[in-house]
Order: C-alpha cells, then sequence, then structure tokens
C-alpha cells in the first residue's frame, strides 16, 4: 500500500492520477482539503495532519503501508509565516520519517526544492552536491527546505531506504491563486511587468513520472534536480501569454523597481492578510541567473525524457482555459 502526503497540491494530485492509472492502491491524507474529483475503489482519504504523530502512525500501521511519497508542505516567502513554515516543513517532515521507520515502510520519496540547494549562485551551475548556506539563499522557504532534506538523510542513516528530489519551478494546472501555478493567472490578467532572471522550469507530468520511477528502482540515498531547462522569466511569461491569447508583459524589472514593488506588496499585505505577490525574497531571485545542472537523473533512469517547456505551458494553459471556461 502506498501513502501519498500533501494529495490536495500540485504534486500531490498528479501523483495520486497517475498511481491510479497505474492501478496502485493509494491512501492519501489531506490537511483541510478534501479531493472529489477522485471516485476510484482504489483511493482511501483521511484528514491528518503531518504535525499529528500519532495519527501519522495509526495511518499507516491501519493501512499496511510500505511506501511513502511525502509531498506535504509550504510554499511561502511571506516573513510573517516563517514559524508555520518552519514547523511543515521541518518537523512535518521530521514527524513522518519517524511514524515510517517505527512502522517499517520501506521507502520514502521526499519533494524537496532546488531552492534547498542553494540558488543564488551567479556564475556557477548548480547541481545535487550543493546545500543551501546563508550567503547562496535569501529566503527562509530555501532553509526549511534544506533542514526537511537533513530529517530524511537522518532516517536513511537509521535504515530507511528514501530518494530526494529537487524540483525547479513547478508548471501545472494546479490552483492559481497559490504556489507556482499563481504564475499562469498573473500572466493570464496581464501584469505587465517582467523580469530578465533565469531559472530551471519543469512539467508537473514529468517531476511524478520521476519520482514513480525512483521509488519503483533500487535507488536510495540520492537526491536528484529535476528540470526541463533553464530559461529567461520573460520567454516563460511570454509563452504563457500566447497559449492565453494575451497581452505579452513588456515593462521590464530593474533592481531599483523591484525595492519598490516587494515594499508596496508588504504594506498592503498587512490590510489585506494575504501573501503579499512580491516579497523581498522573490524580487531578489527574478533578477538572478540560476542555471540547474539535471544530466544526475538520466545517469540513474537511462531513457527518461522531459516534456518541452512549450508543450508544457501551451498544455496547462488549455487545461486552465478549460476550467475557467466550465465556471
Amino acid at each position: 500500500m502506498i501513502l501519498v502526503t500533501g494529495g490536495a497540491g500540485l504534486v500531490g494530485k498528479e501523483l495520486i492520477t497517475q498511481l491510479l492509472a497505474k492501478g496502485e492502491r493509494v491512501t492519501a491524507i489531506y490537511n483541510k482539503t478534501y479531493l472529489p474529483e477522485f471516485n476510484s475503489p482504489l483511493l482511501q482519504q483521511f484528514q491528518c495532519n503531518i504535525l499529528d504523530v500519532a495519527g501519522l502512525e495509526e495511518i499507516m500501521q491501519q493501512n499496511d503501508i510500505r511506501l511513502v511519497y511525502h509531498c506535504a508542505a509550504i510554499v511561502t516567502f511571506n516573513p510573517s509565516r516563517k514559524q508555520e513554515l518552519f514547523k511543515i516543513n521541518i518537523e512535518g517532515t521530521a514527524n513522518v520519517v519517524n511514524a515510517a521507520i517505527n512502522c517499517g515502510v520501506k521507502k520514502i520519496v521526499h519533494v524537496s526544492s532546488v531552492a534547498a540547494l542553494g540558488r543564488i549562485r551567479e556564475n556557477e551551475t548548480i547541481n545535487e552536491t550543493m546545500n543551501w548556506t546563508e550567503e547562496t539563499s535569501n529566503s527562509n522557504y530555501g532553509k526549511s527546505k534544506y533542514l526537511g532534506e537533513l530529517e530524511v538523510w537522518r532516517g536513511i542513516g537509521e535504515g530507511l531506504e528514501a530518494v530526494i528530489v529537487n524540483p525547479t519551478i513547478i508548471l501545472g494546472d494546479g490552483n492559481w491563486e497559490a504556489g507556482s501555478s499563481k504564475i499562469f493567472k498573473t500572466v493570464y490578467e496581464e501584469f505587465p511587468w517582467y523580469a530578465d532572471g533565469v531559472t530551471g522550469f519543469v512539467d508537473v507530468r514529468d517531476v511524478v513520472k520521476a519520482m514513480i520511477y525512483l521509488m519503483e528502482s533500487e535507488v536510495t540515498a540520492q537526491r536528484f534536480i529535476l528540470s526541463a531547462g533553464n530559461r529567461s522569466y520573460q520567454e516563460v511569461f511570454n509563452l504563457i501569454a500566447r497559449g492565453f491569447g494575451k497581452k505579452e508583459p513588456h515593462k521590464k524589472v530593474t533592481p531599483l523597481i523591484s525595492k519598490l514593488v516587494w515594499r508596496l506588496e508588504a504594506i498592503k499585505s498587512l490590510f489585506t492578510g494575504n501573501d503579499p505577490l512580491v516579497t523581498k525574497e522573490t524580487a531578489a531571485t527574478a533578477l538572478t541567473r540560476a542555471y540547474f545542472d539535471n544530466s544526475k537523473l538520466g545517469k540513474f533512469l537511462p531513457g527518461f525524457a522531459y516534456n518541452s517547456i512549450e508543450n508544457t505551458i501551451a498544455h496547462t494553459c488549455m487545461l486552465l482555459q478549460q476550467k475557467l471556461n466550465n465556471r
């Protein structure tokens, strides 16, 4: 039996979709959002916060869980949510690891992020040998994912088989009010600004495909960057705009403008209570040219191929447009 944490998220939902298509029996846990769109006798869902150690162990034991995909996490760059971020991404991961060890789980695939590698490296290609440091990261999110990874490595030291994946920016038709899918909403609404920074992008379908292959393999005690390629934000924004038939962003963000924007967003969030669209950290990241080496995965999974970024964006825009039309 397979357990998926964070089943309601972008990666979790795609993972459940692909596992059910393979005929696997899946147990999914969610914190707040039950998934009514899945109507399968192969899937059972339980409400369980990953901070609930007893609840995690009970679900693993009662459902004879042997494989765990740990997708649950918080992605936020809002400084006011630092405590919550650390609690879920670090303590929550420790709880999943501990429960897995106590319940005899065979293997875990843990979803981390390239933020855990330290992506502020202007003249250096980033690979899996690198780690977060104060000098190479500007976000609490990156620190939380790095420290969460350390909990997985601790589990490996205690005899647990585990693999860590470090996706770049994940593109898919998730909730475009939050997470990386918010990029699509921003461009759809014809936000005029673009940044000329560079980073990696990857299709959520490919992230999940790699996770399943790695789980089914003999590979353990390894981490893998998942990225279809490095592109500028401007290029990706333009592709999304064309996919929706919208106006391409045409105003370039400069360092001075970015400082003004994140400060205005910080003030705005104080009144709305919502996460700011841009923070000091995300403004700096958008201007950074980060290049990721994705070659390691191919050495362990020969023949693995990514969807092109063009294909991914066209596919995602089509699915999101269908959702909008069906409202």
